[in-house]
């Protein structure tokens, strides 16, 4: 059958009858051979720079029902390098396969195909260029095409996996395989393979080939997509009217068991596209524990340098054996401390030949991932155990918690563009959490208070998300610490903000954002935005009434209850319409951000439709 099914795929016939749709990963991948299909690789041009090789190249994915369809990658390796291992890199949404990113890892030692699955073009305008046939996929016209349900052009005219050009995409990356198969200067039998975001999400759908040595997915990939979030109702995605098939062969909570080499998964706390817990889920499933995560707090869809050195060094452990990886942190929960506070306990690995730097804790309580705020802990450390108290405000709410180890490798690790260079790598520990009932049955006590000083910077920047450090016309300063139920803020009150600039006429941005990302509530996401004049360069006391936030449509904020983030940026960075001076100074010093005024109130679940209750 399986032979059928690939000489089916080639001479370009219909791969099943509609009594035959594959129900299973396995029966949808058994129509994909990819080795038996020439490649036919065209080099398109070649440049020599800085003893890296770089070629702008194109090969055939496959015949689907008579037609030929052909991606272009960048491919990239050291110059007379000879049994390298390899790299798969694949682009995220939207994006391209970039020549920067081929020659990234061919300049730490890899034959690297960067592959261009989105159709965008790259190198010149007239380049031979990726081509689906007109089998909708990637970004141009027809578009990518998520269903499983067949639409104008698909591969099939029933519901079936290959309609998806999910499976297309992933084809192309194993293509890329057999090309590093195929090169002299590579070693095929050694390849890793890493994507972000949509990337990150075919990184797991390929990693079940087995001749993929080792993986790292990022923000993307986690699985459970079409599942609501953990008491959160009406969260999950709905997209597809084929849900059923769609999750069978196509969902990657399917394909996480059915990986058999070592997974790094890169991950921010706060992204949109691969939910925390959904990550977890998704990465305890794979087979004898056969990885590790790195999480970047308050991030969404982005990381720092430490943490994404544990991608690179992930690689240099499984494809050269030229590192030591340590071990992912192990640790407990205790709910039943004699004071009724939680306490995450964490032993981190302490066998290697990496200094231990840190080890933070991290603790949260909105249910939605993607807009809780992570509260540092107060760590205290006793030999090999870590400990910090995690007190819980409210015990209808849930409590996540983790920890984030990092060591000084002693070896400075040269990152990407946008990065600074570093030593430090940080690797995330076991993830625990308790819900509601278990924290009743423990005896847990809630305690806290309500506050009004939201940020003192005594820690300086640790509970943001920042962007653009340092960048005077497009720094970005975000937290959700807003939407903690300790610094929430009173009903009436003012936002007030002590802030210093080093250049006259200067306008700020203060946005308060609301609802991100909870469509599930009936409400939709707003932006609130006040803007600031700073005449004069110096010292500046703001102060902002409620009804100073108002959206570019007029509407004003009436209170504090939905928001689920605070930013601060540049004023034409957010209102280009109504400032027309970009930030002229240094990028400002803040020492106070408060609420002032106004009366604590209780607050509603903001997960949940207006007026609607747990009970």
């Amino acid at each position: 059958m399986k032979l059928f099914l690939s000489l089916a795929l080639l001479i370009g016939v219909p791969l099943f009858a509609s009594a035959q749709v594959p129900q299973t990963i396995e029966e949808t991948w058994a129509v994909f051979d990819p080795r038996a299909e020439p490649l036919e690789t065209e080099v398109i041009r070649e440049t020599i720079d800085e003893r890296i090789v770089l070629r702008q190249v194109r090969y055939v994915v496959g015949t689907f029902n008579g037609k030929k369809t052909r991606v272009a990658a960048f491919y990239a390796f050291p110059e007379n390098g000879g049994d390298l291992p390899g790299i798969v890199q694949i682009h995220g949404g939207g994006q391209r396969a970039m020549p920067e990113t081929a020659r990234f890892w061919a300049s730490h030692g890899y034959a690297t195909v960067a592959v261009n699955w989105g159709e965008h073009v790259i190198g010149e305008k007239e380049d031979p260029n990726t081509d689906w046939a007109g089998i909708p996929a990637g970004f141009l016209e027809p578009k990518h095409h998520n269903d499983v349900t067949p639409g104008e052009g698909t591969i099939h005219a029933e519901p079936h996996p290959w309609n998806s050009s999910w499976l297309l995409y992933s084809a192309a990356a194993r293509r890329a395989i057999t090309f590093l198969e195929e090169r002299p200067e590579a070693d095929g039998s050694n390849v890793g393979l890493t994507g972000h975001s949509m990337g990150g999400r075919l990184t797991v759908l390929t990693a079940i080939d087995p001749r993929v040595k080792a993986a790292s997915p990022s923000v993307g990939g986690s699985g459970y997509l079409y599942t609501d979030i953990a008491g959160v109702p009406g969260s999950a995605r709905r997209m597809q009217a084929d849900l059923e098939l769609y999750n069978a062969t196509l969902d990657c909570k399917n394909y996480w068991p059915r990986i058999q080499c070592p997974v790094m998964f890169l991950g921010a706390t706060n992204d949109f596209n691969s939910p925390m817990e959904k990550v977890i889920r998704g990465f305890r499933s794979l087979p004898d524990n056969n990885g590790a995560m790195s999480f970047t707090p308050h991030m969404n869809h982005r990381f720092t340098a430490d943490n994404y050195a544990a991608r690179v060094r992930w690689f240099e452990t499984h494809l050269k054996g030229a590192f030591q990886f340590p071990k992912t942190a192990a640790a407990r929960l205790d709910l039943e401390p004699e004071d009724g506070i939680p306490q995450f306990i964490v032993r981190p690995d302490l066998s290697g030949p990496h200094e231990l730097v840190s080890v933070q804790v991290f603790y949260g309580y909105d249910r939605d991932p993607r807009a809780r705020f992570w509260r540092s802990a107060e760590v205290t450390r006793d030999g090999d155990r870590f400990t910090a108290p995690c007190p819980v405000m409210d015990l209808d709410e849930p409590l996540f918690v983790f920890a984030n180890v990092t060591y000084d490798t002693s070896s400075p690790l040269v990152t990407p563009r946008g990065q600074e260079d570093t030593p430090m790598l940080t690797i995330t520990s076991q993830c625990r959490q308790a819900f509601p009932h278990q924290l009743a049955e423990a005896g847990v006590v809630a305690s806290g208070d309500r506050r009004r000083q939201i940020e003192d910077f005594s820690h300086g920047w640790r509970d943001w998300s920042r962007v653009g450090v340092g960048h005077s016309a497009h720094w970005n300063y975000e937290t959700h610490k807003v939407n903690d139920p300790a610094f929430a803020g009173p009903r009436g009150a003012s936002l007030a903000l002590d802030i210093e600039t080093t250049a006259p006429n200067e306008t700020l941005a203060v946005i308060l954002e609301t609802d991100k990302w909870r469509g599930y509530t009936g409400r939709k996401t707003r932006r609130y935005t006040a803007l600031v004049d700073l005449n004069v360069a110096g010292p500046h006391s703001v102060l902002l009434p409620v009804s100073r936030f108002v959206t570019p449509e007029g509407e004003v904020l009436e209170h504090y209850d939905f928001v689920t983030s605070l930013i601060l940026t540049p004023g034409r960075k957010e209102r280009p319409d109504s400032v027309s001076e970009e930030w002229q100074g240094r990028v400002p010093t803040f020492s106070k951000i408060r609420w002032e005024g106004g009366d604590f109130a209780p607050r509603p679940r903001p997960y949940l439709k207006q007026g609607a209750s747990i009970r």
